[in-house]
């Protein structure tokens, strides 16, 4: 994969970029899958709001205690292999400067000859848990969406870190591209989701050629998705609101979907209560730019 190069970062951050820890649980997965060591973490005073994310104290196995604080970190393989090499930025995302904040990640990538940027985020959605997660993968580079088979975003509006530290690589020649994967609302604040985890997994698998075994995620997302099925089978309500997203997500992947079919489908969720008015979505189009 010449977009990205073969030195590439992977960065996810807990807090609002993190709906079912999606993001930040592959990050964890890398991680797991591989022998990694810290390059770089930023000082917690100037970034962080302590009122916010707290510092938490721990204990050893003899009972001493001490403080640790909230960090972002950046991560490299210790024995690199001879494909693309990942890279793994993650922490909490700041409170502050974060201009200054992308400047010292993007400088240090550009002394070490990093070659790209993916940012890895997770969202509530209108989306059926049923259904495959959709993933929007974009980039503002034409090169790159045409090499990857990538999608210009359109979005507008507020956004977290990863757009800041997106644009700071492409300020500085790194190539960029993110992944979002659209995770079910009801149950996005509940509990981890393993589903949208591999779906973005498999997607940064094939932007950037490198291999990454899955491990069990596979199995925890069929156990996942029928412990919700369980949920559900005893809330006739749930069910029905589950059947509504099902219907639209259907009607949006189907070939013959036209515009008169996806306003008429829309018009019917909204007359039997299942939206403000505004409209569901179109699942995977409505994510940040990053």
């Amino acid at each position: 994969m010449d977009g990205l190069g073969r030195k590439v970062i992977v960065a996810a951050f807990d807090g609002w970029n993190d709906a079912g820890e999606a993001a930040s649980s592959a990050i964890a997965h890398l991680r797991e899958n591989g022998d990694y060591e810290p390059v770089f973490s930023v000082d917690p005073e100037l970034y962080f709001d302590y009122q916010y994310t707290r510092p938490q104290v721990e204990a050893d196995s003899e009972g001493r205690r001490s403080l640790r604080w909230p960090e972002a970190t950046l991560l490299r393989l210790t024995e690199p292999g001879e494909g693309t090499e990942l890279w793994l930025l993650t922490g909490v995302e700041p409170a502050r400067a974060w201009q200054a904040f992308a400047a010292e990640f993007i400088d240090l990538a550009l002394r070490e000859d990093v070659t790209g940027l993916v940012s890895l985020g997770s969202m509530m959605s209108d989306v059926p848990h049923t259904r495959p997660i959709s993933i929007f993968a974009g980039s503002d580079s034409d090169l790159l969406r045409s090499e990857l088979g990538l999608e210009r975003s359109t979005y507008e509006g507020p956004v977290g870190i990863l757009s800041v530290l997106g644009v700071a690589a492409d300020a500085g020649g790194i190539a960029s591209a993110s992944l979002w994967a659209s995770v079910p609302h009801y149950v996005a604040g509940h509990t981890p989701s393993p589903k949208a985890t591999l779906a973005l997994l498999e997607r940064l698998q094939e932007i950037t050629g490198a291999v990454i075994p899955q491990g069990d995620l596979s199995s925890q997302a069929a156990a996942w998705e029928a412990s919700i099925d369980a949920a559900a089978a005893d809330d006739e309500e749930m069910t029905e609101y589950i059947h509504q997203l099902e219907r639209t997500r259907d009607t949006w992947d189907s070939p013959e979907a036209s515009g008169d079919a996806i306003a008429e489908e829309f018009e019917r969720f909204l007359r039997r209560g299942g939206g403000s008015g505004d409209g569901p979505s179109k699942p995977g189009r409505d994510e940040p730019r990053r």
